[in-house]
């Protein structure tokens, strides 16, 4: 299965990352991807956490979640929508929520941000829970492929990364991780991190990132890639900017190198 891990660089305004978004999107379905996987807060970048609020939708509707179904069903394409904002519990919170989306249009999962990120070096200062409010369960879904595979696709965000438990609960072939790792915590962390995901469950992961200098003067780290369950890098978006990391999946490999070292079969805790 051909997959395309995207990277953008969103700004503050709606409209024009829909448009950006759509443009990947077309392109990811004319390299003959069947699974395309868009960027941590693809649709707004604001210049400040509570524009998430405004952007919000109601779970099932909203002009964010139309666009993704239009375009799955206009590409025939499995989309999973980086995150959106959603309704949250209290009126001052969103969820930080990553949909999944049928070739058909259909809203087939929904996952919302377990992990909140916060960081403090002196410089720069996050604080997600101010505005988000989140969310508690994992999540994974079945992906019928073209050639009748089925694959088992967990979904995470970002800083959900450094946290290996969550992953290896959700028992998945392909891990996706949609991030807006910032400059500094990217350069560090972002493909050690990624690798070791990958390694400790044999799986496949897909990382789209945002990657460059945004509007709101954010800089975020990009590095947008593909590995393999070997921890093997096999596509990557170096540069800033917009553009695709496009890799094929291959099931067979997967299941040789599970074979081979069958980890996920020894482990006693």
């Amino acid at each position: 299965m051909k997959v395309a891990a995207i990277q953008m660089v969103s700004g503050t305004r709606l409209d024009d990352n829909l448009a950006a978004a759509g443009r990947l999107l077309a392109q990811a379905a004319a390299q003959g991807c069947e699974l395309a996987v868009l960027p941590e807060y693809f649709c707004l970048m604001g210049r400040q956490d509570t524009d998430k609020l405004a952007a919000r939708e109601s779970a099932g509707a909203g002009p964010i979640q139309d666009f993704l179904a239009s375009c799955a069903r206009a590409h025939g394409l499995w989309i999973v929508g980086g995150t959106l904002p959603l309704a949250a519990g209290a009126q001052e919170r969103v969820r930080n929520t990553c949909l999944a989306f049928s070739p058909q249009g259909r809203s087939v999962a929904r996952y919302d941000k377990v992990h909140l990120f916060r960081f403090d070096n002196g410089r720069e200062r996050y604080d997600e829970a101010r505005v988000i409010e989140a969310g508690a369960e994992p999540v994974a879904f079945e992906l019928p492929a073209r050639d009748g595979r089925r694959w088992r696709v967990g979904l995470s965000v970002c800083y959900d990364l450094r946290f290996p438990e969550l992953y290896r609960g959700l028992g998945a072939d392909i891990l996706l991780v949609p991030s807006a790792f910032t400059h500094v915590t990217g350069q560090a962390h972002w493909e050690p991190l990624l690798r070791a995901r990958a390694i400790e469950n044999l799986a496949w992961v897909i990382a789209p990132a945002q990657g460059g200098v945004h509007e709101n003067g954010r800089r975020t780290w990009g590095h947008s890639m593909v590995v393999d369950p070997w921890g093997v890098v096999v596509a990557q978006r170096a540069e800033d900017g917009e553009g695709l990391a496009v890799a094929q999946l291959d099931a067979a490999r997967q299941a040789q190198l599970r074979a081979q070292l069958p980890a996920l079969d020894h482990r006693v805790l």
